[in-house]
């Protein structure tokens, strides 16, 4: 597998609560735009990847790649659907890096998407649980707050990780968000807010959790041959790795660590030669504040035990040495579930082209996603440079 593989086109649906377009209209105009952007015409795609976790359960619809080539107008073109729960995004674009890589494909559309507020909250929890364990989590009731909140507690006892430092991951996401017309959320929240919002699981609150949302996103991936036939900025993923780890929380041996996680990353590291310290810009996946505060531990941003303290001394701030979720993240750019990991990598290619506006970090050479499923059973981390 010698073929480097390039990002040639991006394109995102706004995210939010939609209720004027369904699954099939947001799909479709991420897609749309990122044809747009790489100008590619629908013959020269070969092949389309598709992120999803339950369209099924949330819409109705399921054989959402075929829908995608149908709407799209790309003929008779294979398509694959993709699910690793809230990781289906970064594994679409995995997929794709694969086909391209191998061979198989010279060029690809990689969508993710999700239509999350068609159904009450209730509905959405329930369909939202069964990416943990259901036997022995999800059906004894614990939902993902829950989850969440067992390791953050636990976090807290270990580390002394504090409530305060979980908010202002939310302020720092929120602050980012503000500038980014794709997001959910656009204006900051203060500290005082997050801290005085409703209680979900004791200690994750109402503003330490990403929304329920509604949203699609797209990318246009080809071979570095191609790539010069669409752009003169291309982007390319240096590096893809994916691991897995136990689906129940309870049976991991340490769970204020994501194993998952620092394999892969580790290993995306190890394929490219690069070090942390050489990354300029993260995305890391923040469903809940804690989550980001133990990936920034995992992938070696802090020691163990000291993610709380970056967010205090302001590390991974747009303006700090390791920038985190200049997007907003999961929590303010929100969080469509399939969408999620591809909603990512078009942060990076933005900020690697400088064209990612009033959140633009200066100097950006590489750029790391870490898309996890559930708790941390399914980790996707993708490197990307220009």
């Amino acid at each position: 597998m010698s073929k480097r593989v390039a990002i040639v086109g991006v394109g995102m649906s706004k995210f939010g609560e939609i209720w004027d377009k369904n699954l099939r209209d947001i799909t479709l105009e991420a897609a749309m735009y990122s044809i747009f952007d790489a100008g590619i015409k629908g013959s020269e795609i070969s092949g389309v990847t598709i992120g999803n976790m339950s369209a099924g359960r949330f819409t109705g619809q399921e054989h959402l790649g075929a829908q995608a080539v149908d709407q799209g107008g790309l003929g008779n073109v294979p398509s694959y659907s993709v699910e690793a729960a809230c990781a289906s995004g970064g594994a679409a674009v995995r997929h794709a890096y694969m086909a391209i890589k191998s061979g198989e494909h010279d060029s690809m559309m990689v969508l993710g998407c999700e239509k999350m507020s068609d159904v009450n909250q209730t509905e959405a929890m329930n369909t939202i649980s069964v990416a943990s364990d259901w036997e022995w989590e999800g059906l004894f009731g614990a939902t993902f707050p829950a989850l969440y909140a067992f390791m953050a507690r636990r976090h807290m006892l270990e580390y002394g990780t504090t409530e305060e430092q979980m908010s202002k991951v939310t302020v720092k996401n929120h602050a980012n968000a503000a500038h980014n017309p794709w997001a959910q959320f656009q204006r900051p929240v203060p500290l005082k807010v997050v801290m005085g919002s409703a209680f979900l699981a004791d200690p994750i609150r109402v503003l330490h959790s990403a929304p329920v949302t509604d949203g699609a996103a797209g990318l246009i991936m080809c071979s570095e041959e191609k790539a010069s036939e669409y752009t003169d900025t291309p982007v390319f993923i240096e590096a893809s790795a994916q691991a897995g780890d136990t689906l129940a929380l309870h049976d991991r041996d340490d769970i204020c660590t994501m194993k998952a996680v620092s394999i892969s990353a580790r290993e995306a590291l190890k394929r490219t030669g690069l070090t942390i310290n050489d990354i300029d810009v993260f995305e890391l996946h923040d469903s809940f504040t804690i989550g980001e505060i133990i990936i920034t531990e995992d992938i070696g941003i802090a020691k163990k035990g000291e993610g709380g303290k970056a967010i205090d001394e302001g590390l991974t701030d747009i303006g700090g040495k390791f920038p985190v979720n200049p997007s907003g993240g999961l929590k303010a750019r929100g969080h469509p579930i399939g969408a999620t990991g591809v909603a990512q990598i078009v942060e990076l290619v933005l900020q690697l082209r400088g064209d990612a506006e009033g959140r633009q970090i200066d100097g950006v050479e590489k750029g790391m996603a870490v898309n996890i499923g559930g708790t941390g059973a399914t980790s996707i981390v993708h490197i990307v440079g220009r």
